[in-house]
């Protein structure tokens, strides 16, 4: 008989945790454990029931996370946090598997894995090869533009823009995070292996989902051509099962004129795409902001850890 893997969505009725049920609905290997709606905030089953599992999601604002984490007694119950409270904690294993080679094979043996942020999943899978590689100093000051379904915001957010009553501003994309301290940015630095924090703007849009950043390159300062960019990327990319590296100057997506942020929703899949002329370049990473950078990613890592098929209920 198979042995059935226990899990917990500590957070079950966020953005984050309603979908991981989605995703883990319907799978014979588990057991999603649930909480009675009249307990959700009370501390000894919250424990009992982290305590419990094979593999828990903390689908939790930072401090609920970190306080989440100290109810854990078990040794072997192991944890997936969604928040950003441990996204840099020497503790716990980075949780994008395409980061690095190995990396993959730390998060299968790690008991506490920090689930990357949307946006830096996307920024990181850019950037990370090309300084791992030398091609990018690790000291490049770095400029970068994300734009975002507005979902990535959580329910609040989802039901202003979805209310009859949304005001004409949310009809338009809106830059926030202006006072450039997005809570990404030290994931983004760090993972990325750079000195100093990108110049970044996001900017949220007035669709559910979907995220694209973007990254300016000037080539002549780097030393660089395109071709040699895309190649970095392809080389590192090209056994990995959710990012796929797009062709050279991709030539749909040039015919069409625009750049389609929706084109991976419904996936786990990143897109990555190189656009250059002689003289500079622009590099893109696509990917659901609800999949491969929230839910699909945590679905992703805890399939790593508990020893099941990688792509097990997700979509590629």
């Amino acid at each position: 008989m198979t042995t059935r893997h226990l899990v917990y969505v500590d957070g079950q009725e966020g953005t984050t945790g309603l979908r991981i049920h989605e995703m883990l609905a319907g799978r014979a290997d588990l057991e999603v454990l649930k909480i009675d709606p009249n307990k959700r905030k009370d501390p000894a089953e919250r424990a009992r029931l982290l305590n419990e599992a094979d593999v828990s999601f903390l689908c939790l604002p930072d401090d609920a996370s970190r306080e989440a984490a100290t109810l854990v007694r078990n040794p072997k119950a192991k944890l997936i946090d969604a928040s950003t409270a441990f996204r840099t904690d020497s503790g716990w294993a980075y949780g994008l598997p395409e980061l690095a080679p190995g990396h993959r094979q730390t998060i299968s043996q790690s008991h506490r894995v920090a689930n990357p942020g949307c946006h830096a999943t996307a920024f990181i899978l850019l950037v990370r090869p090309l300084v791992d590689a030398g091609l990018l100093p690790a000291e490049t000051s770095i400029s970068a533009t994300s734009i975002t379904g507005y979902s990535g915001g959580g329910r609040k957010m989802i039901d202003a823009y979805e209310s009859e009553s949304a005001p004409p501003c949310l009809q338009a994309p809106r830059p926030y995070a202006l006072g450039l301290s997005h809570k990404h940015l030290p994931e983004m630095t760090l993972h990325g292996r750079l000195k100093a924090a990108p110049i970044f703007m996001p900017i949220v849009g007035p669709f559910l989902q979907g995220l694209t950043v973007s990254i300016p390159l000037d080539l002549d300062s780097l030393g660089l051509n395109g071709e040699q960019l895309h190649a970095c990327l392809r080389s590192r990319y090209e056994a990995e099962r959710f990012v796929k590296v797009m062709p050279i100057q991709d030539p749909e997506t040039m015919a069409a004129g625009f750049f389609d942020t929706q084109r991976c929703n419904g996936s786990n899949r990143a897109e990555i795409f190189v656009f250059f002329n002689k003289k500079q370049a622009i590099l893109m990473a696509c990917i659901d902001n609800l999949g491969k950078g929230a839910s699909g990613a945590a679905v992703q890592n805890m399939n790593l850890m508990l020893g099941c098929n990688e792509a097990e209920g997700l979509s590629v």
